[in-house]
């Protein structure tokens, strides 16, 4: 983005048009690049005095000056002195006291005494006086990201997302439309999908659109909203086919920006758009706690879109359950605007039969009305809790067990001699506490195996007291049991351990 003051934009029309650069200005971009790179170990006042020519011969000096804030960003400006400048005025002024001066020449001999005192001269002391001074700091390098025609680029994507930093919503349509979404909910923007109908869609590579809440629409205006606001361009930019419509607030008069892709913006460099936000946002929190939890739920992050009326709506995330097709849909609300707050209220009472729990910022105070609306609401202030999260998955459990359970038949006889109960719940599709009340009857259940008698009867025969523990365990792998802790119990024996070495099976 563009400091405001070098936006370069035409009302004509009632409209809001950035006036982009283009291929005739490629050589004025060419000879910015160039003043930056020649003016190495001079001074920033030097370069700004160069660069303030080139604006001379320019068509718009803003050009000149929005190439040089982009190619400020890859310059190295340094203090170059041979005293840091405060030590050195301070010396100066103690010395000029001590002297208490008055003519020239007594400024000239505290000089000489400030300087003695640093082992310098008096000229190389007045000269580290006022280096730190911005005019004064010198460019000791300069890499600049982009030829002249990749700064071209830069700068008319810089030009359009400075633009868009006054808008009060944005309206877009995209070929990648499950990108765009994808790039909204990471950015965390305020947004809701449209469902277009036929006749807007005709000749059109998306029938969504997605409305995007501006930053000069929220309770305050916030850099941070509208940084993340204008990067969104990035990626409507980056489809083949795209088309944008905003309401920019123009010193409180309301114009229209329009931009597609038969526009030159461009992304001239790759930019993820996944580090903006995602690690450190209340949904990245959740789910970093969430996926240290051993339960039988998988998360999913930005399931299938909901359809809602007209409108689309794509929770946050999906908990899947792992022995069922089942699904409770997550959704987050945090810091939204009252219209925003309402307008998801008004989703909700359209949204299709689907399980959904919705944790609210209890700032909001719409609980209730969520509640109301027959869904979850878990209240939160600052992160989500986890607990309150599981306790709601548990109640779903315990139903889905339950149905599960009524499912399966009363008497289980499986062919296998040996089997986990894992393996047999998952043979049946259910979670292993559905087995709970099924009777096996041609097994003995040993710790969590499923052995028959027979097979029981074997290995008593194979082992045998004083054996080593690594060969007794070998002895039941070959029957296909791998829980020896409480298969040797079962037999009457314990472990008698020989350091971390092994150990020798004995009578309990």
């Amino acid at each position: 983005m563009l400091t405001k003051d070098l936006l370069r934009i035409s009302r004509a029309g009632g409209g809001y048009h950035p006036q982009f650069a283009a291929r005739e200005h490629r050589p004025l971009a060419a000879r910015v690049v160039g003043t930056y790179q020649g003016h190495v170990d001079e001074t920033r006042g030097e370069l700004e005095d160069a660069l303030t020519d080139l604006e001379r011969d320019a068509d718009d000096f803003k050009l000149v000056r929005g190439f040089a804030a982009l190619l400020e960003r890859d310059a190295t400006f340094e203090t170059e002195a041979a005293i840091e400048p405060e030590r050195a005025r301070r010396a100066a002024f103690e010395a000029a006291e001590a002297v208490d001066v008055v003519t020239a020449d007594e400024r000239a001999m505290a000089l000489v005494r400030a300087g003695e005192s640093f082992g310098v001269s008096a000229d190389d002391l007045e000269r580290s006086f006022y280096a730190d001074l911005d005019e004064r700091q010198v460019l000791t390098e300069v890499d600049p990201r982009w030829d002249p025609d990749g700064l071209l680029a830069q700068y008319n994507l810089s030009l359009a997302q400075t633009a868009l930093f006054d808008a009060t919503e944005l309206r877009v349509r995209s070929s990648d439309p499950n990108g765009l979404v994808s790039a909204v909910k990471r950015l965390r923007l305020m947004y809701e999908i449209r469902k277009r109908t036929e006749n807007e869609t005709s000749g059109d590579a998306s029938n969504r659109e997605v409305v995007v809440t501006g930053p000069t629409h929220l309770f305050r205006s916030t850099r941070r909203y509208g940084t993340r606001f204008a990067r969104l361009l990035r990626t409507v930019a980056s489809a083949n086919a795209w088309h944008l419509e905003a309401t920019i607030d123009d010193r409180g008069t309301e114009r229209l920006l329009e931009l597609s892709d038969d526009d030159p913006v461009g992304v001239p460099t790759a930019d993820p758009v996944a580090d903006v936000s995602f690690d450190s946002g209340i949904e990245a929190d959740f789910a970093a706690r969430f996926s240290d939890l051993d339960l039988e739920w998988d998360l999913v992050r930005e399931p299938e879109p909901l359809a809602t009326g007209t409108r689309v709506m794509i929770p946050d995330f999906s908990f899947e359950y792992e022995h069922a097709s089942f699904r409770v849909f997550f959704e987050i609300m945090g810091f939204w605007t009252p219209e925003y707050v309402e307008k998801k209220l008004k989703q909700l009472e359209g949204l299709e039969e689907v399980e959904l729990v919705v944790a609210v910022d209890e700032s909001l105070g719409v609980g209730q009305e969520i509640a109301a609306r027959d869904f979850r609401a878990i209240p939160y202030s600052g992160s989500v809790r986890i607990k309150d999260v599981v306790d709601v998955l548990r109640e779903y459990e315990r139903q889905l067990v339950a149905e599960s359970a009524a499912s399966l038949p009363g008497e289980i006889v499986p062919d296998d001699d040996v089997i986990s109960l894992e393996k047999l719940a998952n043979r049946h599709g259910v979670s292993v506490d559905a087995l709970a009340d099924v009777t096996v009857p041609e097994h003995d259940r040993i710790g969590r195996t499923l052995i028959r008698p027979t097979v029981i009867d074997a290995l008593e025969e194979a082992l045998d007291v004083g054996m080593d523990l690594a060969d007794a365990e070998s002895r039941l792998e070959e029957y296909g049991v791998s829980d020896s802790s409480a298969m040797l119990s079962r037999l009457g024996y314990r472990v008698e351990w020989d350091g971390l070495a092994g150990g020798t099976i004995v009578e309990r």
